[in-house]
């Protein structure tokens, strides 16, 4: 072979592994949304969880337009079945039960959500701090954790909501009180890998301030985390209002919760099982969408090597 072919053969040698390391470098962005909307792509189950999710948000958000009014009776049309005109049929009182399966997901989510953003608040701030400032602080923090965790939260919460009047607003300060424990453990342990980055060494060395390492550095970086354990926060925050609900301790009639609606079915279970059925259904679905969404975004958040 003479010297031109040898030549041309090595540049489209060169050119070839080239063009294979360009393809092998692709940059790919990379986002705390980004990563769920790729996550939720690969995850049939998991979109079909966030739709229907959304589908029940948006009906609760929604349920003000509808013709009928939650608390308006009318005994000579109780406990009618699903028809046309009435989709889940009537209470024992007459009242529209699709209406107030909206209104009572309104009462249901919002206590669900509300909780958690206070849990969530009270978990992340504790476990920063114990995680951050080590000794003594720490130990005293965790000892306190453990025996939150220690005690019977359920309990605990009817023994309370017996004593106290109740009010929505008093559940959900309650259900935050009692469900940041999990969330702590969690930040804490996060922020003991965390505190030993390079990041926040050189913040330290610059002059920051505890709390702007801990609120500007250290959470943010831990946000994925936080944002998980929410998700999952959410989900028990709705089975255990429905559940003191449901044993006339939580949410009051005439408002409307799941809970409420399911404590209202047990005397007509046998004959009129759809009035369970359906905010039984309702309080499943949110449940199971919430904690499949839950492993989809830890499955999508974690530090993981991008193919």
């Amino acid at each position: 072979m003479d010297k031109e072919m040898i030549y041309t053969i090595n540049q489209d040698s060169f050119k070839r592994v080239e063009k294979k390391k360009e393809k092998e470098s692709v940059i790919y962005e990379r986002g705390l949304f980004s990563d769920a909307i790729r996550s939720l792509r690969e995850n049939k189950l998991a979109m079909f969880c966030a739709v229907l999710l959304g589908l029940i948000v948006i009906l609760s958000i929604l349920a003000p337009l509808s013709p009928y009014d939650p608390d308006a009776q009318d005994v000579t049309q109780k406990l009618l079945k699903p028809s046309a005109e009435h989709w889940f049929g009537t209470d024992e009182l007459g009242r529209d039960y699709f209406t107030r399966a909206l209104y009572g997901g309104r009462i249901s989510l919002s206590v669900g959500f509300l909780s958690m953003l206070l849990s969530t608040i009270l978990g992340t701030v504790i476990g920063t701090v114990s995680g951050y400032m080590g000794g003594k602080v720490d130990i005293f923090l965790m000892r306190f954790t453990d025996i939150f965790m220690s005690v019977p939260s359920f309990l605990l919460m009817v023994v309370i909501n017996t004593l106290f009047p109740p009010k929505v607003y008093f559940m959900i300060i309650i259900l935050g009180l009692f469900e940041w424990c999990q969330i702590a453990r969690i930040t804490r342990a996060e922020t003991l890998s965390l505190k030993e980055r390079d990041f926040v060494l050189a913040a330290k060395h610059l002059g920051a301030k505890h709390w702007q390492i801990i609120f500007g550095h250290i959470i943010p970086n831990m946000s994925s985390s936080i944002i998980v354990a929410g998700s999952l926060a959410v989900a028990r925050a709705i089975l255990t209002e429905s559940a003191l609900s449901f044993m006339g301790i939580g949410v009051q009639l005439p408002k409307a919760s799941w809970g409420t609606m399911l404590q209202g079915a047990q005397t007509y279970i046998m004959d009129v099982p759809t009035l369970a059925v359906f905010p039984g259904i309702f309080i499943v679905l949110t449940v199971f969408s919430f904690n499949i969404l839950g492993d989809a975004l830890q499955n999508a958040l974690e530090p993981k090597r991008m193919k």
